[in-house]
């Protein structure tokens, strides 16, 4: 039998400091499975906080300015002093700061200066632990045009970390072909995690975080809301997608390929289970059938009525055409009979809606044409709510019970999938009382 392999990815707060880092150890030395880990830069310490990454960008932002970036660097530099002593080692920090700073007087580039808080707080850690450090730019592939090559990274990375008995990898950032440092967006880091998972195939991915799993419902809004003790991958990729910002919606998609469960953990509460994702349930589990609740604000509506727009004519390709041509995406389209809805951001329509509408009348002549702003879309998902579930129904019920418009809903097919929109004002209203409805049918309530 062959050994289990886990790769457990830490987040910011897990490496804010020395004492998180050595939080880290106990954890990783607890489990001899824990082989691959991999590391975000330092993030808050405490709430008025700054995280290296933004420092970074800083320094990156005045140096392009031609304006001093001493004051940061020098923040940087204590930053990582404190972790350094703290862990009592004897780390090179002034030399790998001084190559930081001459490629800012040189030729400052913005993904290479971002990625050097992750590029330090693996070495460091894999220091520490006597781990082999493995540089992301020798393995996580990007095209010239920043997208990542998932086949050439998986294939380079599987290579690199096969033949290492225990590494520490950095995270959020790779290379194109040039050698050039390319980064992902803001919470990367947990795409390098699920990569480096996929590549060695391993039996479990461990996200570790400063919460104890996803709640079932935004804790601004609930108090003490539910932690999901088990979610499938779609579940949480729209959760994810939806303002459930534990982990980066991306992230789900390489493990959920390979069926590699994914746990979301506590650093500072290692002994909870967290919240386990996996395709299928383990066998005697019982799950509510609303498994949570999130949601976005700013969003607008779009409705286009015409008499038989579905009549094969192409109407909605074109309207699809329209929003392609501006580089405007949508959430989600609705559409009718004589109808076509659109929801949009508001921040991206802003500069354009005039226009938008106007091309709209002009191009496809619709009998009438609206714009609402001010809306909210709220996601509702629990894959044990089948087709037979009066769960939908029931959601809407409460809605409509509390006095909340629903402006717009999309259902998905099957499963209880929800997306509905509601005035922004009433947005928490709405998540307090979908939430409450979920607690009513919990199989712990009966």
């Amino acid at each position: 039998m062959s050994e289990r392999i886990v790769v457990a990815k830490f987040g910011g707060t897990s490496v804010a400091d020395a004492a998180q880092l050595r939080k880290i150890s106990t954890i990783i030395r607890s489990n001899p499975e824990r082989r691959f880990i991999v590391v975000s830069a330092p993030g808050k310490r405490f709430p008025e906080d700054i995280k290296v990454t933004d420092l970074l960008l800083a320094c990156y932002e005045k140096a392009t300015a031609g304006e001093s970036f001493a004051q940061e660097l020098d923040q940087i530099r204590m930053r990582y002093r404190e972790i350094v002593d703290g862990l009592q080692m004897v780390f090179p920090l002034n030399e790998e700061i001084r190559t930081l700073e001459e490629s800012l007087l040189t030729n400052p580039e913005r993904d290479y200066t971002a990625s050097r808080g992750e590029y330090l707080t693996a070495k460091i850690m894999a220091q520490y632990l006597g781990f082999t450090f493995v540089d992301p730019a020798w393995c996580v592939c990007f095209d010239e045009d920043g997208q990542l090559n998932d086949a050439m990274t998986r294939r380079t990375m599987r290579a690199s970390l096969l033949p290492l008995s225990r590494a520490v990898i950095a995270g959020f950032y790779g290379a194109d072909m040039n050698g050039r440092i390319r980064t992902f967006e803001r919470g990367g880091s947990d795409i390098t995690g699920s990569l480096a998972a996929c590549a060695v195939n391993a039996d479990l991915y461990e996200n570790w975080t400063d919460v104890s799993g996803l709640y079932a419902a935004n804790p601004a809004i609930v108090e003490n809301p539910e932690t999901v003790s088990y979610m499938s991958y779609r579940e949480l990729r729209t959760l994810s997608y939806m303002g459930a910002s534990v982990l980066h919606s991306d992230a789900v998609l390489s493990a959920s390929e390979l069926e590699i469960p994914i746990n979301i953990r506590n650093t500072n509460i290692p002994e909870n289970p967290g919240t386990m994702i996996m395709r299928h349930l383990p066998s005697g589990v019982t799950k509510n059938p609303v498994t949570g609740v999130s949601g976005r604000k700013g969003m607008s509506l779009v409705q286009i009525e015409k008499v038989m727009v579905s009549d094969g004519s192409g109407f909605s390709a074109l309207m699809l055409d329209i929003l392609k041509e501006r580089s405007l995406p949508f959430e989600y389209c609705l559409t009718g009979i004589d109808s076509i809805t659109l929801v949009i951001r508001s921040d991206l329509l802003e500069s354009c809606k005039e226009e938008l509408i106007a091309e709209i009348r002009n191009t496809l002549h619709p009998d009438f044409i609206g714009l609402r702003g001010n809306l909210s879309l709220i996601a509702v998902t629990g894959e044990k709510a089948t087709e037979a579930s009066d769960a939908n129904v029931r959601v809407l019920e409460k809605l409509t019970e509390e006095g909340i418009e629903i402006s717009t809903i999309n259902q998905g097919a099957g499963k209880l999938n929800l997306l509905i929109g509601v005035p922004e004002e009433r947005y928490e209203d709405a998540i307090r009382a979908i939430y409450e409805f979920r607690q009513s049918i919990s199989p712990s309530s009966k």
